[in-house]
């Protein structure tokens, strides 16, 4: 485990709902405090909020409440069982789902502000293409789509990587092939996806590690775990350790977007210093 010279923040998406993309935040973030890093998620699926359902944690405060400036993020944020910081998201609250440009650069500016050493931020955004969901993979370094193999779920995978690398000229895009038979079956959806990246975009999009189908997952969220704790000799939770090992392996990355970022003042910091 190297330690990160500022936090290492990375988006995870999805074309469409039901790719399983808050059970991968929910379990990266833990795989990768499993290894010695300290991890925060921020549950950024405003309106439908469920990380902390995931990982069993109790928040009597959201990000709403921050936005309100009824409290600060560091008051709103509560540490899980499994040791992930964790600022929640609203459930429900329909305001919040809808939230403009300088909310959305308000709650990622308010992350400037806080004083507790990160290694790894993990932002867990709503599914689709919605303009909340772009301001937020935006403020990332990394971005992460999950994708399904099913016809709906890579065509809306393909929409989300066009608009981010096309209109939002975002790069460093990584594709996690969820709830696949095998590794193999990862590597031949993430072929096929990245070929048509390559014909119609002339972009590459890259892939760490393929999470296999396992009906542990659902096992573990209905007692509101992570795979790693429920199952933890189980395939997913496998895949979940090499997907950390493999974030592990990658460089550090600058905030290079032009627009605000998480963490911004620190990555100023060490490039100062650096």
């Amino acid at each position: 485990m190297d330690k990160k010279p500022f936090p290492q923040v990375i988006g995870v998406a999805s074309g469409k709902g039901g790719a399983g993309k808050t059970t991968v935040s929910v379990n990266l973030a833990v795989a990768l405090t499993l290894r010695g890093h300290k991890v925060m998620l921020f549950d950024a699926d405003l309106g439908m909020a469920n990380a902390q359902i995931t990982l069993g944690a109790h928040a009597p405060y959201n990000i709403s409440h921050v936005l309100s400036g009824e409290k600060t993020l560091e008051e709103v944020m509560v540490t899980t069982k499994q040791g992930v910081r964790l600022v929640p998201g609203a459930s429900g609250v329909r305001d919040i789902a809808a939230l403009n440009v300088q909310q959305i650069a308000s709650i990622v500016r308010a992350f400037d502000a806080l004083t507790e050493p990160v290694d790894y931020l993990v932002v867990d955004v709503a599914a689709g293409i919605a303009p909340a969901v772009l301001d937020f993979m935006a403020a990332c370094q990394r971005r992460f789509v999950v994708v399904c193999d099913q016809p709906s779920s890579i065509a809306d995978a393909y929409g989300l990587i066009k608009v981010m690398a096309t209109e939002q000229s975002l790069n460093e895009i990584y594709l996690i092939p969820n709830m696949v038979g095998s590794a193999h079956d990862g590597r031949q959806l993430h072929r096929r996806l990245n070929d048509v990246c390559n014909r119609f975009l002339g972009i590459s999009v890259k892939l760490l590690q393929s999470i296999e189908a396992d009906d542990l997952v659902l096992q573990s969220l209905r007692k509101y775990q992570s795979v790693l704790e429920f199952a933890q000799g189980s395939a997913a939770a496998r895949d979940f350790r090499w997907l950390a090992d493999a974030i592990d392996l990658l460089p550090p990355v600058e905030g290079s977007s032009g627009r605000v970022q998480f963490f911004s003042e620190r990555m100023l910091r060490a490039a100062t210093l650096g």
